[in-house]
C-alpha cells in the first residue's frame, strides 16, 4: 500500500429537513459544540478542539428527506445507519434524550440499550457500556 496515502474520517453526514434544529439536539445530547457553515450545513464537534475540528457530525439539508421506519417493514423507508453512544447510566440517559428532544422507539429489543428517535425520525441507540466511557481511548470524546 501507498505510504503517501492518509485516510481520515471527515464526518457522519446526517440527511435532514432542518439541519440547524438537528444540530442543536446533538449539540445539546452530547454537549458539543456547534458550527453553522451555512444555511444547509451545520456540524457539531467535540468541545476543547478548534471550531472545524474533524471528524464531526454533519447535517445537511435534503428537501427531499423522509424519516426512516423503526423496526424496519416492507415498502417502507429504511434506515441508512445509525448511531450508538456509550453511557454509563443508561436510565439517565434515556431522560436526558428525552429532555433535548427524543423519543424512545416502540420496539425495544435488548435491556443493555434504548433505541431513540431524534427530532427527525433517525433511530440512535444508547447502549449500557461503563467500560467504555471510562477507558483512556474515548476520553476525549
Amino acid at each position: 500500500m501507498d505510504d503517501e496515502l492518509k485516510i481520515k474520517m471527515y464526518s457522519f453526514t446526517v440527511d435532514c429537513k432542518e439541519p440547524h434544529e438537528l444540530a442543536k439536539f446533538y449539540g445539546a445530547l452530547l454537549k458539543w459544540e456547534i458550527m453553522i457553515i451555512d444555511e444547509d450545513y451545520v456540524c457539531v464537534y467535540a468541545p476543547g478542539t478548534n471550531q472545524g475540528t474533524y471528524p464531526c457530525i454533519l447535517f445537511q439539508r435534503n428537501p427531499e428527506y423522509k424519516p426512516p421506519v423503526w423496526p424496519e417493514k416492507p415498502e417502507a423507508q429504511q434506515q441508512m445507519a445509525h448511531m450508538d453512544f456509550a453511557v454509563n447510566d443508561l436510565e439517565k440517559a434515556v431522560q436526558y434524550a428525552i429532555h433535548c428532544g427524543a423519543t424512545i422507539a416502540d420496539d425495544q429489543f435488548s435491556d443493555n440499550w434504548r433505541v431513540m428517535l431524534d427530532p427527525a425520525g433517525h433511530p440512535f441507540c444508547l447502549c449500557k457500556m461503563k467500560s467504555i466511557i471510562e477507558s483512556a481511548h474515548f476520553a476525549l470524546l
